[in-house]
């Protein structure tokens, strides 16, 4: 018979209350310090074919490849791209077979086919034999007899490099070829060398013994001081009749002094300074300076079209030695120009002339390349509100064709191939059905058709070419699935066959959570907001979990997890009894330049419309979110994003660890706060600071910063802590002697935000 007992109303709600604090006093207990300490050492090792290095054959059209396979037990196989064949390298029992008797009393026991005592082979005889080296001697196994014998002792082939090693990648490998002219002392024809003397340009003579001829020393400039001085490299004319020199005008110092309170070496505290230019420093000026050998003068140029540099280079000159150009960068970042200047008269001119309202994006999509026989160059803008590249004339300046368009994005150019007038490239957004961060690859011609995807699968790629480039493996995967790895033809990125996929059978065996991915409109209702979930390990969706953003809104890229990895920090944070979310909200990089621009003199912005509106959207359908504890943590620039959150949106968040951050954009690096706050200063830097909006404060606060940070001002801390002191402000202060940058990521800060986001969201000691 069944019992059935009655608890009267006032009980049953007393009843409710004690299961609930009896679940939660299980979150922040040393079980799951124990559990989130261990997780990262649980799930290594546990994911297999997770990775194909082919070892390719000569042809370049077969290769070879080891799958390790976890408790020493490991795989050879053998691919035939041509063939579309993928097969064993070996027959692993026969060779196994022939190994132990070959070997007899020498080993203890018959050789394992899946433990084959060598990790490498050599294919020999046309693919018709392997060799190796086992138990101290060289093996040659013949595959269609099963024949194994002694050789001579060999030493393994060096690996080819692969295609795009040999490429032509970026600015690096064009200034090595010398596309960009050289900074020399000395005239190409070895006649001419500049030199330098109390800060201006002197040309000397040199006899063909190469001795210098003291009498033809010739001052060329005058107007040289130590403040505004020439530097002694110039960039000669191919015909050595003429040279641009840069002359410099010094900008201010500003140095930062910090202490080192606890020294290693002594008892005394340490002073420490370093040079660090922050927004709005008065910094160098460098402008080209043309002269002319023959002459023995200067060609006087205007400077109307490069008045405020930010930074000039990329200097060329012509094969003629008619002109020379170079690329502008104008302070404030709303010019990226490439300016022609005549090498005869000093005329200036415009070839491209890059404009923005907000910012151009110098330092993460800029991207030119001279095709010197065609007169042509290929530049990178995000004028259409994409970013994308385009075919210049290089000599009118004028627009020849877009050769990329569309509501996705290029990345990155890879390679390009001025013969085939190709370019390689590496791109997101391309599949509306897939992630919009996902990374695929393409190619396309100069004029912009044929072009050519060259992935598609499910997930971000990256890939490795065949030495000939004919082929690439293709590996991709996402945060949920594990990598799955395509041969493919380079011709029509077609399919030849799948190499592996990766067995995750071990990793979800450890109970491991996968991230889980979640997208969601963002404030404007209609963009598409990504981001991920991590769960605990004994996640229980009956129960409620206080919910914590890992927030990084850097403009420079964007940051939420998209590739497969068996461990994330965020991981160990949840186990303790927490969902952790991550979130690219608008103002981030890699989207639309609308999206971009969220952030122009707007840090203080962070995404947090969107980012709330994301948790809000996913809460709907799991429950399991606690909206009413909502805490937030980031370092650096995520460290200022946090605090923000409890400044201006403390209604949603309710507790925050902000660790070493940038929290007044006139106190950190210039770079990287002019980029995107702009130049000059405006009141927007002081309406959008930490320390001017601390009296805002609600909800807990602890501030984490090392006192040896160079990376960010240290004082850009303690400036809000002074803030929040005169505003009569409860917060919690870490300051770590000796620690630099980032300390809040280690061993000690992680222990303390999570005792901290225990006690304020959880409500309980930790029991550690």
């Amino acid at each position: 018979m069944l019992h059935l007992r009655i608890i009267p109303p006032r009980l049953s709600v007393v009843f409710i209350f004690f299961a609930l604090v009896s679940h939660a006093c299980g979150q922040g207990a040393q079980s799951d310090y124990d559990r989130a300490n261990a997780l990262h050492g649980r799930t290594r090792d546990t994911v297999f074919k997770d990775r194909v290095e082919p070892h390719w054959l000569d042809g370049d059209e077969r290769f070879w490849y080891r799958n390790d396979l976890g408790e020493g037990r490991r795989e050879f196989v053998f691919v035939d791209a041509a063939k579309g064949v993928r097969q064993p390298a070996f027959d692993h029992a026969q060779l196994a077979a022939a190994l132990t008797d070959k070997l007899g009393d020498k080993i203890a026991k018959p050789v394992d086919a899946e433990r084959l005592p060598f990790e490498r082979i050599e294919f020999v005889d046309d693919a018709a034999a392997i060799r190796f080296k086992a138990e101290s001697k060289a093996w040659k196994f013949v595959l269609a007899s099963g024949d194994l014998a002694e050789t001579d002792n060999f030493e393994f082939a060096p690996e080819p490099r692969r295609e795009q090693d040999r490429g032509r990648r970026g600015r690096r490998s064009r200034a090595a070829r010398g596309e960009f002219a050289r900074r020399s002392d000395t005239s190409p024809d070895g006649k001419w060398r500049v030199v330098v003397k109390d800060h201006n340009v002197y040309v000397v003579g040199k006899r063909d013994d190469g001795d210098d001829a003291t009498p033809d020393e010739v001052q060329l400039s005058t107007d040289g001081t130590a403040d505004h001085f020439y530097e002694g490299s110039v960039f000669w004319s191919p015909d050595s009749s003429r040279f641009v020199a840069i002359q410099t005008l010094r900008g201010q110092e500003h140095k930062v002094h910090i202490v080192e309170s606890s020294p290693r070496d002594q008892l005394q505290p340490k002073l420490r300074t370093f040079d660090y230019l922050k927004p709005g420093d008065r910094i160098p000026l460098s402008k080209p300076r043309l002269f002319d050998v023959a002459s023995k003068k200067q060609i006087p140029v205007s400077d109307a079209l490069f008045p405020t540099p930010w930074s000039i280079g990329e200097f060329r000159w012509t094969d003629d030695s008619s002109r020379f150009t170079f690329l502008y960068n104008q302070r404030g970042h709303q010019v990226l120009r490439i300016v022609a200047i005549d090498g005869r008269t000093g005329e200036t001119g415009v070839v491209i002339d890059e404009t923005s309202k907000t910012f151009v994006d110098y330092a993460h999509k800029q991207f030119s390349f001279y095709a010197d026989d065609t007169h042509e160059i290929v530049w990178m803008s995000e004028r259409d509100g994409w970013n994308h590249l385009y075919l210049y004339d290089g000599r009118s300046g004028d627009v020849k064709n877009q050769i990329t368009q569309g509501e996705w994005i290029v990345r990155n150019v890879e390679r390009v191939d001025e013969e085939k007038r190709q370019i390689w490239f590496r791109s997101s957004g391309v599949y509306p059905e897939q992630d919009l961060y996902y990374v695929h690859y393409g190619r396309v011609n100069f004029d912009g058709t044929g072009l050519v995807w060259l992935t598609s699968g499910n997930g971000t790629h990256e890939i490795a070419h065949s030495p000939d480039g004919r082929w690439i493996v293709d590996r991709y995967s996402r945060v949920d699935m594990p990598p799955v790895t395509e041969l493919r033809r380079v011709e029509d990125g077609t399919l030849v066959c799948e190499l592996e996929r990766a067995d995750w059978s071990k990793l979800l065996e450890t109970g491991w959570q996968p991230m889980e991915r979640f997208a969601a409109k963002g404030r404007d209702g209609e963009t598409d907001i990504y981001g991920v979930i991590c769960r605990p390990t004994n996640f229980d969706a009956s129960q409620k979990y206080p919910l914590i953003e890992h927030i990084y809104a850097g403009p420079q890229g964007s940051f939420v997890p998209k590739a497969f990895s068996p461990f994330h920090a965020m991981q160990a944070l949840a186990e303790i009894g927490f969902v952790v979310v991550q979130i690219d909200g608008m103002g981030t990089s890699n989207r639309s330049k609308a999206f971009h621009d969220v952030c122009c003199k707007n840090l203080g912005d962070s995404g947090f419309a969107d980012r709330i509106a994301w948790m809000k959207k996913a809460a709907e359908s799991r429950p399991y979110m606690d909206l009413s504890r909502v805490g937030i943590f980031g370092g650096s620039a995520g460290g200022q994003s946090s605090l923000r959150a409890l400044l201006a949106h403390g209604d949603f968040y309710k507790a925050a660890v902000s660790d070493c951050g940038c929290h007044d954009n006139r106190m950190d690096k210039i770079w990287w706060n002019e980029l995107w706050m702009g130049w000059p200063i405006g009141p927007h830097y002081a309406e959008q600071s930490n320390v001017t909006q601390a009296d805002k404060l609600t909800g807990k606060l602890l501030l984490i910063v090392g006192e040896l940070d160079s990376n960010v001002d240290p004082a850009s801390t303690m400036q809000v802590v002074d803030a929040l002191i005169k505003a009569d402000k409860d917060f919690e202060l870490l300051v770590v002697p000796g620690a630099g940058h980032g300390i809040g990521g280690g061993p000690y800060g992680e222990r303390r935000r999570r005792d901290f986001f225990v006690r304020h969201l959880w409500g309980l000691e930790p029991r550690r």
